[in-house]
């Protein structure tokens, strides 16, 4: 009997209209075009304005451009998956409102919470169902709204985020196409690096909470940056170890739009030359959970049957993985 593998069967995304460029941030804080642009790689961003507009918002449309585009009827979806940490409340799960908001009635529906490994971790899981035979149409979406935890007056942190979504649907494949394999990763030592503090159970919303702005997210940036670029570059050359891939037999690299530093760092640690690398931090900044389905959404055109694709990730927590995957149409 043939391996049955999950592949990546329609791709789609939504960004919001607004766009905050760098020449907008120099009016807000103490900062430039040229820095922001030479340290990040981020040009302008997406931010979804609104009162009572929440990431769902964003998640619903780019799962009914999914639909549109495969073909199928939302009724049709056994299971959604919905990676976020900024969904629009702390409960119900975003996923919940998106299934409903898009009329996937038989599917049921769940949030993960990894921070910028969100997508892949959330992928992963929605493929072991395929591989395990119990569903035959999964949709993994990743979302954020981080212009709601962003601090507009804090001037290293609020140049990097912005807002999107992006949705795959995951089928059953038998040509040995799809997800081949993953690495995925968590250190609980950087769970003070890149925080969200205020808001959870340990530091619920009080006066002094909102008067410390401790429901921003803060960074140690420095630190940060040093185990996003080890973590990232070397879980995705593990994986091209582990399944015998040199740099000649892949397609394209995927990774988190972070930083065009940590993303150049990568390539380089996997052999890859900048065309074999997705990019598109200059149009939306680290939209967080949304960034590889994005990447997958404006390069789609590229992509061609068979193509050896890696994606890699690392976030808050900190989270890291690499998936190896062959594009399937």
């Amino acid at each position: 009997m043939t391996n049955v593998h999950a592949a990546i069967t329609g791709v789609a995304g939504y960004v919001p209209e607004s766009i905050l460029s760098n020449a907008d941030l120099e009016k807000m804080v103490d900062t430039n075009d040229e820095w922001i642009r030479s340290r990040t790689g981020i040009e302008t961003r997406h931010i979804l304005k609104g009162e009572g507009k929440g990431a769902s918002e964003m998640a619903i449309p780019a799962v009914k451009e999914l639909c549109k585009k495969r073909g199928i009827d939302p009724t049709e979806i056994d299971l959604l998956i919905c990676a976020t940490v900024t969904g629009d409340y702390a409960f119900p799960a975003t996923a919940n409102i998106v299934s409903y908001a898009v009329g996937a009635t038989n599917a049921f529906s769940y949030d993960i919470g990894a921070a910028c490994s969100g997508f892949l971790f959330a992928l992963d899981a929605g493929a072991k169902y395929i591989q395990a035979g119990a569903y035959k149409k999964v949709v993994v979406v990743g979302v954020d709204k981080m212009s709601s935890i962003v601090d507009y007056t804090e001037r290293n942190t609020c140049i990097l985020f912005g807002d999107g979504a992006g949705a795959v649907l995951l089928e059953p494949d038998h040509e040995e196409l799809g997800i081949q394999d993953s690495i995925l990763k968590t250190d609980g030592i950087g769970s003070k690096l890149l925080i969200q503090k205020a808001g959870g159970s340990a530091y619920p919303a009080s006066q002094e909470t909102l008067a410390n702005k401790e429901h921003f997210l803060t960074q140690e940036g420095s630190s940060v940056f040093k185990y996003a670029v080890k973590g990232m570059a070397d879980v995705s050359y593990e994986i091209m170890q582990r399944n015998e891939l040199a740099a000649d037999d892949i397609a394209y690299l995927v990774p988190h739009q972070a930083n065009k530093r940590i993303i150049d760092a990568t390539a380089n640690r996997m052999g890859l030359p900048h065309d074999k690398v997705m990019l598109n931090i200059q149009k939306y900044g680290n939209t967080t959970s949304a960034t590889i389905p994005l990447c997958l959404r404006d390069w789609e055109s590229k992509l061609n049957k068979g193509d050896n694709i890696v994606m890699a990730a690392f976030g808050g927590g900190f989270t890291w993985g690499a998936i190896y995957l062959k594009w399937a149409y």
